[in-house]
């Protein structure tokens, strides 16, 4: 019998919490990955994600109590996605700074050009915060690592060609990503207009005209 001093109905009392596991939670951003690419971030609620993911909205607020919650860790998932891709294109040129920079300025292109979820959901989230400033202080935080993990890698990279930054160091990977990001927006919507080939050279030119020669010592 329940003690006199528990008021609680029987069905709160005996609920038991949602397993908050890492298994859902990934199971969560997945699904709110494809709603968001699929529908955009103004059309999509939180109940449209929960039924994605297969679960009660109730066990989605165990994990995300809310949206802004979960688009933040959306954006850390698209971010890892990038990075993840990049550093491998950077590491099968290893030994070689010239090929290593061109691999990794295709594959920074490629994964926004193949039109992947995460591409999408960056892209709508950017548009959305022009009017939703709840949603910049994570698009901010995106961009800061972004553009932290270019430079981790692309400075080091130039150095070993002898080459070091015209401009600010901070500036280098914001130009680049920028640059892309600018380029893939107009790519949805005329998928003819940009050719690969011709746009890696460009933005291999680009990226290395940013920088000079280190002088002799």
């Amino acid at each position: 019998m329940p003690s006199t001093h528990d008021r609680r109905p029987d069905a709160e009392r005996t609920r038991a919490p949602y397993p908050k596991s890492e298994k859902s939670a990934a199971q969560i951003v997945s699904a709110a990955l494809r709603v968001l690419a699929r529908q955009g971030y103004a059309r999509s609620s939180l109940l449209d994600i929960a039924r994605e993911a297969g679960m009660s909205k109730g066990a989605l607020h165990y994990h995300f109590p809310t949206k802004e919650a979960l688009v933040a860790r959306v954006l850390e998932q698209a971010l890892e996605t990038v990075a993840r891709r990049t550093v491998e294109a950077w590491e099968s040129a290893a030994g070689d700074p010239f090929l290593a920079l061109r691999s990794a300025v295709r594959e920074l292109w490629e994964v926004r050009r193949s039109g992947a979820h995460e591409v999408a959901v960056i892209a709508d989230l950017l548009a959305q915060s022009l009017h939703d400033p709840s949603l910049r202080p994570p698009i901010a935080t995106y961009y800061r690592t972004a553009s932290a993990q270019v430079n981790e890698r692309l400075l080091p990279h130039l150095a070993l060609l002898g080459l070091r930054p015209r401009v600010a160091p901070e500036l280098l990977p914001r130009i680049l990503v920028g640059l892309l990001d600018g380029l893939v927006m107009q790519h949805f919507v005329d998928e003819s207009a940009i050719d690969t080939e011709p746009l890696v050279h460009a933005l291999e030119a680009m990226a290395v005209s940013l920088f000079e020669p280190v002088p002799a010592s």
